[in-house]
């Protein structure tokens, strides 16, 4: 089924991130977002008065309090009330509401943003409350052990090998060195074993970060942006929530949000892929389609940095950036969220000069 393009314009006109880090300690929630709130907004001459509608991720789990999210909006400037959203997951999803409140006509402008702080515990323990809370989370098993049985599936399958997955992380990671805002970048070694087949090289880095980026609808982003980053459609979908029903080699529900959002209608020239695991670029690369001549993740993506509810945000508006400064024409943006690729969104963004 071929989607319908959306029947109003809206586009990506400005994104910016933090340098991203292994800790900031000396830094609240609030003090690490509102740089990027002031990058952002400078980016397009907006005031927090002159946006519509605001939405935010984040996970008050790595935070270790509830609602934590609220005091984020002191970043924002709450006072005089401003229309507000929030959801509990990456950023990328926060786009998705805003982008289609902008649809709905409700608001010509959205700021979206997104942080998290992984350093202050363990990520991979807390992660697990996202498993089934019956069968998977007595059992304790983290994120990293979980993403080793599914590159361990590619392996017996005949997908991959460590070699292979290897220069996946130096590309990504000798990418990065051209990203001020990696955290880790350059050629280095793939290390010692974390849960084989995963090598340290193989595994996302832990830090914090944040990031950020206005949307705005027709007219109201040419005269914001020099080349908007229209998005042409943007669709997520889920996989079955018990990962012993699913084929961790594939991700159908990656191919069928691509799909709906109109990713096989024509060739990308960029795809970010939100792939923490080099076996899960394996995955998406297969599912999405994509040809040798696509050029994937220039940012080093989150083999170079992973601040979690904030990287799959991250790659939507790195793809952005490629199209604000002519460097692309038409590309792929992809977020994840849960173990094993569980949750997948894609996004198809297009410079000003295409039909």
């Amino acid at each position: 089924m071929t989607p319908h393009r959306p029947a109003r314009e809206v586009a990506i006109v400005a994104f910016a991130q933090s340098d991203h880090r292994r800790r900031t300690d000396e830094l609240s929630e609030v003090e690490m977002v509102m740089p990027v709130l002031h990058d952002v907004l400078r980016q397009t001459g907006l005031k927090t008065s002159d946006i519509g509608f605001t939405c935010s991720g984040s996970s008050d789990y790595l935070a270790g309090r509830a609602f934590s999210f609220t005091m984020a909006l002191d970043g924002v400037g709450a006072w005089p009330p401003i229309s507000e959203s929030h959801v509990e997951t990456d950023g990328a999803w926060a786009l998705y509401e805003a982008w289609v409140k902008l649809l709905t006509g409700e608001a010509d402008t959205a700021l979206v943003y997104a942080y998290g702080k992984s350093s202050p515990g363990s990520v991979r323990d807390v992660l697990t409350r996202q498993l089934d809370p019956y069968y998977l989370a007595p059992l304790w098993p983290d994120s990293v052990a979980l993403a080793a049985l599914q590159a361990q599936a590619l392996v017996d399958a005949g997908h991959t090998d460590e070699t292979a997955l290897a220069a996946i992380a130096d590309r990504s990671r000798t990418d990065a060195a051209a990203n001020p805002h990696a955290q880790l970048s350059g050629a280095r070694p793939q290390g010692d074993y974390l849960v084989r087949p995963l090598r340290t090289g193989d595994c996302p880095p832990i830090g914090d970060g944040a990031a950020a980026v206005i949307l705005a609808a027709g007219d109201r982003a040419r005269e914001l942006c020099a080349r908007p980053a229209w998005i042409r459609g943007m669709d997520h979908r889920i996989e079955a929530h018990s990962l012993g029903v699913r084929d961790l080699t594939d991700s159908p529900s990656t191919r069928l949000a691509a799909e709906r959002a109109g990713a096989f209608d024509a060739p990308v020239d960029t795809a970010e892929l939100h792939a923490p695991f080099t076996s899960q670029e394996v995955v998406l690369k297969k599912a999405l389609g994509l040809e040798d001549t696509v050029r994937i993740n220039p940012s080093g993506g989150a083999l170079a940095a992973n601040p979690v509810m904030a990287a799959g945000l991250i790659r939507l508006g790195e793809a952005a950036a490629r199209i604000h400064r002519g460097a692309s024409d038409r590309a792929l943006a992809h977020a994840t969220s849960g173990p094993c690729l569980q949750q997948n969104l894609v996004a198809v963004l297009e410079g000003e000069n295409r039909a």
